[in-house]
């Protein structure tokens, strides 16, 4: 858990360091970097016996929650970066 804390702090601090630089094409690596992680994800709980027996009780309740809640944190992130680059755009 630390590991974690730690790398995400590493990683704001070099952000900090380097937030004057133009840092072109970062926002397709993280992308990928993203994809790769869930499909590692993907795989990691593909694996899993435990979970792949118990997918028919999860119901088609659990179900709905889950796309609900998929779709629901997508379209706030979405909003969230126009409502960033808004912001961007009237600075400049």
């Amino acid at each position: 858990m630390f590991t974690v804390i730690g790398l995400m702090l590493g990683g704001m601090c070099i952000g900090f360091l380097l937030r004057r630089r133009q840092l072109t094409g970062i926002h397709q690596i993280i992308t990928v970097l993203i994809w790769l992680l869930l499909f590692l994800l993907g795989i990691e709980v593909g694996e899993n016996r435990q979970i792949i027996e118990g997918l028919a009780t999860l119901g088609l309740e659990a179900l709905a929650i889950t796309i609900t809640a998929v779709i629901g944190s997508c379209l706030a992130a979405w909003a969230l970066w126009k409502s960033v680059y808004k912001r961007k755009r009237r600075a400049a």
